[in-house]
């Protein structure tokens, strides 16, 4: 399953894509779509409130802080490119596995 999933290292650390499900009846890491990550959040999305709720989210599952996540990209759309600062492509890999497959 994480086979297909696209992890990038950058200069500033690793990137990868999420598509976002806004105004969910459930919050969660929901597994994958294509090669990348489905992140449903239960805020609207609206003036950034969704792009808040992924970063905490993200934060959350992944055990890391919020100040180390930053959307590169997608400000306005479904799917977005999500940097991640403080940590190596390989652990981050890692903990996105024990989401994914636990």
């Amino acid at each position: 399953m994480i086979a297909k999933f696209s992890l990038k290292e950058s200069k500033n650390g690793p990137t990868f894509d999420i598509t976002v499900t806004p105004r969910a009846s459930r919050a969660g890491i929901a597994g994958q779509q294509d090669e990348t990550l489905k992140v449903k959040v239960n805020a609207l999305p609206v003036e950034g409130a969704a792009n808040e709720a992924c970063i905490k989210l993200l934060a959350k599952e992944l055990g890391l802080k919020k100040n180390q996540i930053t959307i590169l990209a997608g400000h306005k759309s479904r799917r977005k490119t999500v940097l991640v600062q403080g940590i190596t492509a390989a652990k981050l890999a890692g903990k996105i596995k024990e989401i994914l497959e636990p």
